[in-house]
Order: C-alpha cells, then sequence, then structure tokens
C-alpha cells in the first residue's frame, strides 16, 4: 500500500474527515466489524475505507463456500489442539453460519444464490479415505452431522470419477459472495445512515495525533478514536507486526460456461487443497493446486499462472465428465490471508492499544469473518473473547 505524491489529492487539501472508528479494509471481515459496532451503538460513526471497489479482494474472489472447522480436517484439529479446543473451534465456525442466516440472510436466499446443502471431502486413495472415516467417527463421537459415501454415492450424487469415497459435512453452505457482501452492506444502511463507504481510498499512512488516530489515504485524512484493519492477507503492508503472524497467499480459480446441474453440493479433495461447486445457476467453479507452485503462490500478486491453471483444467477433464471440453469464461486469483497457525486473529497492536484487527482467515474468511467481527466487537466493548481467536496467544 503506496501512494506517490503526485497521486496523493490531499497533499495540499488535508481537510480531515472525523469519525468515531475507521475500518481499513471493504471486504467481508469490514463489513462484518462494522455491523456488529453499528449493532452495538447504532450512533457510532464510521468509515469504511476500500483500496479499490467492495469486495475486490479475497471476499470478492473466492469460490464461494461457507464452511465449518478450518483449513484442516477435524481430526488433524484434535491431534494439534485437543478434543475440546477443536469442538469449540468447529462451534464457532457453525454459529457463523447460524449468524450469518439471522441476521443477513433473513429468507432472502434466492438473491444471494444461497445454498445449504453441506459440503463434500472426497479420496481419491484408500489412505485418504481411512483417514477421513476415522474423522467421521471422531466428528460423530462428538454430535457433529458427518455422512460417509461410498464410490457410487460419489458418482451419482457428485458426478465425479476417480475417487473411493468421502464424507458430508451436512451443516456447510455455499453463496455468491459479492452478493453477500451486498446484503451485509444492505443490513448496515438498515441500521442507519452512520456508516459511510468510501471507495477507491488507498491508506498509506496511520499516524497518532493526540488521543486520535489519523488514517491517510490518497484522497482524504480520516480521524477517529480507533483504527481497525480489516486487510486479512495485505495487513503486513500496513503495519509489521503482522509480518509473522498473517502471511499473503494466492488463490487461482476458473469457471466454465453453465452446465445442467448434476452436482449435490460443494467439494474439497487432495485434503483439502483443491475444491469446486456447481453454482445454482449451472457453472462449474473450481481452484486451489497452489502446492505446485508454492513458493510463487505466497505474496500479493493477483496473477494467473499457466501451471495452475492447466492443473485445474486437467482436474475437470479426469474427474468431472460432464465438464469436458466446456467452454472455460474466466480465470482469476486471488490474496488470501494464512496465519501462522490456521486460526483467525482478534486484538489490538501492542503498540497502540486504539488499533484493533481481524484477520488470519486461512482460505476461510467467508466462513469465519462474520462471527469474527462479532468477536471484536466484543473485545472492543470490554467483553472476553476465546482464546484461540485472541491474538495474545503469540504475545
Amino acid at each position: 500500500m503506496s501512494v506517490s505524491y503526485w497521486n496523493d489529492k490531499v497533499v495540499f487539501s488535508p481537510n480531515d474527515i472525523n469519525v468515531d472508528a475507521v475500518i481499513i479494509g471493504g471486504g467481508i471481515a469490514g463489513h462484518s466489524a462494522a455491523f456488529w459496532l453499528q449493532k452495538e451503538d447504532p450512533n457510532l460513526k464510521i468509515a469504511i475505507l476500500e483500496k479499490h471497489h467492495l469486495g475486490d479482494g479475497a471476499t470478492g474472489r473466492n469460490a464461494g463456500f461457507i464452511t465449518c472447522g478450518s483449513v484442516e480436517h477435524f481430526n488433524r484439529l484434535v491431534e494439534t489442539h485437543g478434543k475440546e479446543m477443536a469442538k469449540e473451534i468447529w462451534d464457532f465456525s457453525e454459529k457463523n453460519l447460524k449468524l450469518i442466516k439471522e441476521h443477513v440472510i433473513k429468507g432472502q436466499k434466492e438473491d444471494i444464490f444461497f445454498e445449504d446443502k453441506g459440503s463434500f471431502s472426497l479420496a481419491s486413495e484408500d489412505s485418504e479415505l481411512k483417514e477421513l472415516q476415522k474423522t467421521a467417527k471422531l466428528m460423530s463421537s462428538m454430535d457433529i452431522e458427518v455422512e460417509l459415501i461410498d464410490e457410487k454415492d460419489v458418482a451419482s450424487r457428485l458426478g465425479a470419477e476417480g475417487f473411493v469415497g468421502g464424507i458430508k459435512y451436512c451443516d456447510d453452505a455455499s453463496v455468491n459472495p459479492i452478493l453477500l457482501l451486498s446484503l451485509i452492506r444492505k443490513r448496515i444502511e438498515e441500521g442507519g445512515s452512520n456508516v459511510k463507504f468510501y471507495e477507491h481510498h488507498e491508506v498509506y499512512e496511520v499516524e497518532q495525533k493526540g488521543d486520535l488516530r489519523r488514517v491517510k489515504t490518497n484522497k482524504a485524512h480520516f480521524e477517529a478514536s480507533i483504527v481497525i484493519y480489516a486487510t486479512n492477507g495485505y495487513s503486513g503492508q500496513l503495519n509489521s507486526y503482522f509480518s509473522d503472524k498473517i502471511f499473503p497467499t494466492r488463490g487461482q480459480i476458473l469457471i466454465t460456461e453453465p452446465l445442467d446441474k448434476f452436482m449435490e453440493g460443494p467439494c474439497y479433495a487432495n485434503f483439502v487443497l483443491d475444491y469446486f461447486r456447481q453454482l445454482p445457476t449451472g457453472e462449474l467453479i473450481i481452484g486451489g493446486f497452489r502446492q505446485l507452485q508454492k513458493d510463487a503462490e505466497v505474496g500479493l500478486s493477483d496473477e494467473i499462472t499457466d501451471v495452475i491453471q492447466e492443473a485445474l483444467e486437467g482436474f475437470l477433464e479426469k474427474h468431472l465428465p460432464k465438464c469436458r471440453n466446456k467452454k472455460i469464461t474466466h480465470r482469476w486469483s486471488g490474496v488470501m490471508g494464512f496465519s501462522a497457525d490456521g486460526q483467525p486473529m482478534v486484538g489490538a497492536l501492542p503498540s497502540d492499544n486504539q488499533v484493533y484487527f481481524l484477520g488470519g482467515f486461512t482460505a476461510h474468511g467467508l466462513g469465519l469473518a462474520f462471527h469474527t467481527g462479532k468477536v471484536l466487537s466484543d473485545l472492543i466493548f470490554g467483553r472476553d473473547i476465546p482464546g484461540f481467536i485472541s491474538a495474545k496467544r503469540w504475545n
């Protein structure tokens, strides 16, 4: 995040805009933070700043999965954190979906192409299937609803070949992420007129001004009592605190022309590294394969590469017969924020307790950010927050 002297529109006229809170980042994290802060106090004046257009970052560049848990299978969560914390992490994401349904969707599923049909993890080898079966047994013992499926189920319910079976997570969902973001904004605007959205405002500095904080963009200066970084993978550009905590990681995606409906729900494969789903409108979207170019997929570039795009097409040809020889209409990439331990983080900068943040969603922003925004509001208003999400775990 940098602005040249020549493009800085406020070099000669630095008139400040005064608000109570400035949120940097106009994606689902920033919108969620604004939603819950406004719900806490409708009189708060809040400015949401976005470098490009709202949702231009990872929010508008993902595959639209709203999935429970985290980047790891549940059994690995248990191995790392123990049963109690693993269940807490899973419950947190389940509540995220419940909060979205309750406070955002409110019966408008079709308007945002929302489907809550669950999601599948598929195994191409017996060894992976055994791990998935072990995971399903563990989850069932902890009252998490899952379903085992075999090779025939994969073929009949998902139209996929080359998989020996898998499991279904029954409470997952999918959505058009930009329409979801627009609906969150609508709910914010229904709550009053004190939240303002500023697109094409690139932040290049946050400085202290007495008891206030001044946020400088290429178009204006904003003064507020608190500042919130909702910048996820881009956080390290604003403050070095995030350099060893949130790592920018690129993901690549492509989408086909519309096809006749053949898939029951979204799918993961290859230990959750690859993912695909069919949209309600028929298109098949697929992403992943960053393991093929690990070094190249770390950083802030949003370019696509031949290696990964060809792998995505090859997956369709090999595993999804109804996608063979279909037209690819769009290819894109996006920068996600992977946290150091795979869990999201909420807190205030150790160097400045008036600057807060939320991020590190590790490829699960839609499945975590709305609830994380509520947790941030809890923290700001002095309430306890879960230990696994608190940034104090690194202090």
